[in-house]
């Protein structure tokens, strides 16, 4: 079992989505986040004073998987969260961590039998 945690702009979620569905990946967790990476922020003029944006606003998806569903669901979200033509800097990252074990407290399932539907 793994856990997916990927971090992508907010206006990518949509087709994120779409593409994990195409896989049969329906269960994720989407936290709104910020950070800074390459992009290390913008500045913006507001009532005439330059103000530097640090921290952009971006979502965090969440997704527990069988290692049977790694490969497609890494693969769902890099084509779906890149930015059309060649991609840009800010189009986020994908974490993969070992997923130790899970349980599903409605019924007290363990292990991989607790992740699906």
């Amino acid at each position: 079992m793994k856990m997916i945690v990927a971090i992508i702009r907010p206006e990518r979620l949509e087709e994120v989505q779409a593409a994990l569905n195409e896989r049969d990946v329906y269960l994720m967790t989407v936290t709104e986040v910020r950070g800074c990476g390459r992009q290390r922020g913008y500045t913006e003029v507001y009532r005439g004073t330059e103000i530097q944006i640090k921290l952009l606003p971006k979502l965090k998806i969440e997704i527990a998987v069988t290692d049977a569903f790694v490969e497609a669901t890494i693969e769902a979200i890099v084509h779906a969260a890149r930015t059309p033509e060649t991609g840009q800097v800010g189009d986020g990252k994908i974490f993969v961590l070992s997923l130790e074990d899970c349980v599903r407290i409605r019924t007290g399932e363990k292990g991989a039998i607790a992740i699906g539907p």
